[in-house]
């Protein structure tokens, strides 16, 4: 089959589709990938074919960075909106020439309203593969909800899903239709979204997570399907920075400290917190790079500062993982079998924090917003002291790693073809 991925966002969101995209290349398929520039190189290196939306989505990361900061899902979707419509033109125009020739289009949250566009358009099936739970369930609230998992609250779980639903299509549903009717000369979409036409259709869902963080709930029908995650191994000859390697080898494992492509608004002000607490409770650090605030020069011998590397390989040197909570970041620290500390900015990122605390495998998220050196410390404290968690977390890895979601995904694309 020819398939074309549509993977939008940061990388830890682009990432696993990749790692699925190649699955089904190995497997025979040729495999195109459309998403924004800066992820040319992380799509080509694998021998897959790159296809742009334009633009950089670290550019509208940077863009969104007051609002991310704050975490106001409702400002940064309304900043969303207003920039859409420029972007949809343009994602319905280079979709037009990725997915022509295609079998098949797959793709998530980034790639549903495109895709499901260019699906009519070009007469393709469109199959949607999510990283996060968007199919309503009562079992769990919606994951871009701020709702809190509760028994009082249960008969709100559902309903939150389908607001989730509207509220993201509803920011969209101008900029979409305005791609249908002058891109892509089809009929606008329902004013309540393609909702209803995707759940008559009857084709398979896939879900990139693992049925060990969140199983699969018993009011989903049996085309929902949770494979486990879509990790991606290193590329091709890959080799650890050597000064790296020679850090981790000096002193006992340290915790990593990344926010992913998080923007912050006081990257200094963070960056000597992070120092502080890692300073109190007299532990190692490696520090991501890409968040800024930090210089090498500023750093004590006991922390060290590291560009890009592969989390299968980082993660499991590591003592724990503070991060934000996005999907990808989230999924390779509880494979490596590691406490976390999340610190969540918006989105997604609360509700994986709250499952990581749920599981036993961290302590209660911290909204990135409220961050302190006290409660910082606090809780790296507690998972490297806490002997409970740090089995629960080893156990969770141990499992999570005897998955193969890609496997299994590739699998259900096929039969779905068939």
């Amino acid at each position: 089959m020819q398939i074309t991925i549509i993977a939008g966002g940061s990388r830890g969101d682009v990432q696993p589709y990749v790692a699925l995209g190649k699955g089904l290349k190995d497997a025979g398929h040729a495999v195109r990938i459309l998403s924004s520039d800066n992820f040319h190189d992380l799509v080509t290196d694998y021998g897959l074919d790159f296809f742009t939306t334009g633009g950089s989505s670290q550019a509208v990361a940077q863009s969104l960075q007051a609002h991310l900061a704050q975490g106001n899902m409702l400002k940064i979707l309304s900043q969303m909106s207003q920039a859409s419509r420029t972007q949809a033109i343009q994602a319905a125009e280079k979709g037009l020439i990725a997915c022509q020739g295609s079998d098949l289009i797959l793709g998530g949250l980034s790639g549903l309203f495109s895709g499901q566009a260019l699906s009519e358009k070009l007469g393709i099936p469109l199959l949607l593969a999510y990283l996060v739970p968007f199919t309503p369930t009562s079992m769990f609230p919606g994951a871009l909800t701020p709702l809190p998992q509760s028994p009082l609250t249960r008969w709100l779980n559902k309903p939150s899903h389908l607001l989730t639903q509207q509220t993201m299509w509803q920011s969209f549903r101008s900029a979409d239709n305005k791609a249908r009717t002058e891109v892509l000369h089809i009929p606008s979409a329902s004013f309540w979204g393609p909702f209803s036409s995707l759940k008559r259709q009857k084709r398979p869902v896939l879900y990139g997570y693992s049925p060990q963080v969140l199983p699969h709930p018993s009011d989903w029908d049996a085309s929902q399907h949770v494979t486990g995650y879509w990790f991606l191994e290193p590329p091709a000859g890959w080799e650890p920075p050597v000064d790296l390697v020679q850090f981790l080898q000096s002193g006992p494992p340290p915790i990593y400290i990344g926010f992913g492509s998080m923007s912050n608004s006081e990257p200094e002000e963070v960056a000597d917190m992070v120092l502080r607490a890692l300073a109190r409770t007299g532990q190692r650090g490696v520090l991501y790079a890409g968040w800024g605030g930090l210089k090498k020069e500023q750093l004590p011998e006991t922390v060290f500062m590291t560009g890009s590397v592969p989390h299968s390989w980082l993660f499991p040197r590591m003592a724990a993982i503070v991060h934000h909570g996005g999907v990808g970041t989230t999924a390779a620290g509880l494979a490596a079998g590691v406490p976390s500390i999340i610190t969540p900015f918006f989105a997604d990122q609360p509700f994986w924090g709250r499952r990581v605390y749920e599981l036993g495998v961290g302590p209660k998220p911290i909204a990135h917003r409220r961050l302190t050196v006290d409660n910082l410390t606090q809780a790296i404290e507690r998972v490297v002291s806490d002997a409970e968690m740090r089995k629960k977390a080893a156990s969770l890895g141990e499992r999570i790693r005897a998955e193969d979601g890609i496997a299994q995904a590739v699998k259900i694309i096929e039969q779905s073809q068939q």
